[in-house]
């Protein structure tokens, strides 16, 4: 498993920066270009998606046929296969992304916060913290551009935007919606890695009221169905109930609610 970071010099064609730092390294689909196989062409320099596993063959490369598989798919990174040598590219951001050899630094503290003091209706806050969902030894969704949506006596909920989530494992769930008098109706989604299902385990709003116009596709989870969420490299501890998807971090205060006994705050 690889941590990726971008490039530090002149690996920033774009000038951007590049928050696909995924850690996930699907196995190869194949082992040569999918696209160049009928033809028997064996191209040297191959890329692999790190979102399916898909093979293809670099840029620099006869026929593309990596970006051809980003264009179809939007999956943002790909690294090489290249023995001897090991980096990734963003097609999202267009960013050469370099192994992270050192160890994420610990979490730092924030200030505390109540949540008597998050506001009712909820307010959205954007957040830049390394938010990271991991299910069935995958990750499944990791970003620094969330937002969190706070509200009076509840801790934050913490929403993914879509490209920065491996939606091959997000399915449509079979049945269910819910109704939220703020930000309207709510779409339930199934994590599914493999044999393992986690029912209901993620929500979105595709359509949400006015004012919440900023969570539109974006996708929460709840850490209670998950293996474990991180802010910032800090494991997070799921608000009780099973209704509530907040995520308690250690700058979080309460007492919040969910647990028996306090439905009518």
């Amino acid at each position: 498993m690889t941590r990726w970071t971008p490039r530090p010099d002149g690996g920033r064609p774009s000038g951007k920066d590049c928050s696909h730092t995924w850690t996930a390294d699907p196995p190869p689909l194949g082992e040569t270009c999918a696209s160049c196989a009928p033809h028997e062409r064996a191209p040297t320099d191959l890329l692999l998606c790190l979102t399916c596993g898909h093979v293809g063959c670099s840029d620099s490369s006869r026929g593309a046929h990596a970006t051809a598989h980003f264009d179809s798919s939007a999956h943002p990174v790909a690294r090489t296969l290249a023995s001897d040598r090991e980096w990734a590219w963003c097609y999202e951001d267009e960013v050469y992304l370099d192994p992270l050899e050192e160890p994420l630094p610990r979490f730092t503290p924030r200030t505390p916060e109540s949540v008597w003091d998050y506001p009712r209706p909820p307010v959205i806050r954007e957040d830049d913290r390394d938010v990271r969902v991991e299910c069935a030894g995958q990750v499944v969704a990791e970003t620094r551009r969330a937002v969190r949506v706070l509200e009076t006596s509840h801790p934050p909920v913490f929403y993914v935007p879509p490209q920065d989530v491996r939606t091959e494992f997000v399915l449509p769930a079979v049945a269910g919606r819910t109704w939220c008098e703020w930000k309207g109706s709510a779409r339930y989604w199934d994590v599914i890695v493999e044999n393992d299902v986690r029912a209901r385990a993620a929500w979105s709003y595709p359509r949400p009221e006015p004012g919440y116009a900023p969570l539109a596709d974006f996708f929460a989870f709840y850490p209670s169905l998950m293996d474990r969420c991180t802010v910032d490299g800090e494991e997070v501890t799921a608000q009780k109930g099973d209704f509530y998807g907040g995520w308690i971090t250690a700058e979080v205060r309460g007492p919040f609610k969910g647990a028996p006994g306090t439905q009518l705050w």
